[in-house]
């Protein structure tokens, strides 16, 4: 029951933020390894619509490769 609410609750958020001035972005992707050596990853990413290209600059893919040590 709790993995159908989680659905819900996700599926939910992911079409209601559609309907505004941000979009959600899905899979996964890492910022850059700050100064204190954190960083943060995620598979769901929700954006303001007009800064989607900056954020794509700024967070990625290619940075978890880098993160993991796969590149």
């Amino acid at each position: 029951m709790k993995k159908i609410s989680l659905i819900f609750v996700m599926f939910a958020l992911i079409a209601l933020t559609n309907c505004t001035t941000h979009t959600v972005k899905l899979g996964k992707k890492c910022t850059q390894i700050a100064s204190d050596s954190t960083y943060e990853k995620s598979f769901v990413w929700v954006v303001k619509k007009e800064t989607v290209s900056a954020f794509d600059k700024k967070i990625n893919k290619s940075n978890c490769s880098k993160i993991e040590g796969k590149a």
